[in-house]
């Protein structure tokens, strides 16, 4: 993903809220709805009713895949299991306790689209499986405190990969962050990993989809036949947050927290 970000007005990043405040409402109905038993076609149901009942679109559903042969993606939400790590599609799998679940979600709304995720304990999960929660949040809050005019896209990655590997988990190097606005993917990209002070300057009106991955083992990725499921390579499990960004003189501003 090459070329320049597109500044925002703040108009234009008020647009993009109010797109993130659809996506968190959907996002939270889901988490509701998580519980032993319930399958994850079920889960996309209620996003996908959430999203269209609020004025937007499900931006995931029928995404072009980028290899040939692959069908486009069939849900509103990524549904990711254990160890798949992004990109699990909705389907009969029926969650149990002791799973952990990450929902990756996008909404349109008005032209503006907004990328957000979490990953949710299905009931009660080993004290590991809870840290790993807890560092893969805690990694999504370093970047988004890094994220201020003036400093570098590497700053981000660095508040990531230093929280992480500070941890003892691995960082999933395969996908990446990305600027986002009329678009789902805009330049720069954001990578969980890499230098600080490298990379493009941080500019007010900037908006990044800022998202780490996180793994207890292994960072190689696997796929699926379906040619979405991305999944660890040892079969350790993997936690996704993500959240929708501006840059301001103010300081970041989260476009997906629901307010």
């Amino acid at each position: 993903m090459s070329g320049k970000a597109e500044l925002k007005t703040p108009e234009q990043l008020e647009a993009m809220r109010a797109s993130g405040r659809v996506l968190a409402g959907a996002l939270d109905a889901v988490e509701a709805a998580v519980a032993p038993g319930v399958r994850t076609s079920e889960l996309d149901a209620i996003a996908q009713e959430y999203i269209r009942d609020h004025g937007g679109i499900p931006s995931f559903l029928g995404v072009p895949a980028a290899a040939a042969g692959v069908e486009p993606f069939p849900g509103a939400i990524c549904a990711s299991v254990n160890d798949v790590i992004v990109h699990g599609i909705p389907g009969g799998e029926v969650l149990t306790v002791g799973d952990i679940i990450g929902i990756d979600c996008g909404v349109i709304l008005d032209g503006w689209h907004s990328d957000s995720a979490r990953t949710l304990a299905v009931a009660d999960v080993s004290p590991e499986t809870f840290r790993l929660l807890q560092v893969t949040q805690a990694a999504l809050g370093a970047a988004i405190a890094a994220a201020l005019a003036g400093r570098h896209i590497g700053d981000i990655s660095a508040a990531v990969q230093t929280t992480v590997e500070e941890d003892g988990f691995t960082i999933v190097r395969r996908f990446v962050g990305h600027g986002i606005g009329r678009t789902m993917h805009e330049p720069p990209q954001v990578p969980n990993f890499g230098p600080a002070g490298s990379g493009p300057v941080l500019a007010p009106g900037m908006t990044l989809a800022v998202e780490p991955m996180v793994n207890v083992g292994a960072a190689d990725v696997q796929f699926d036949d379906d040619g979405w499921t991305a999944r660890t390579i040892d079969g350790s499990l993997s936690a996704h947050f993500e959240h929708t960004v501006a840059i301001s003189d103010d300081g970041p501003l989260v476009l997906t927290d629901g307010s």
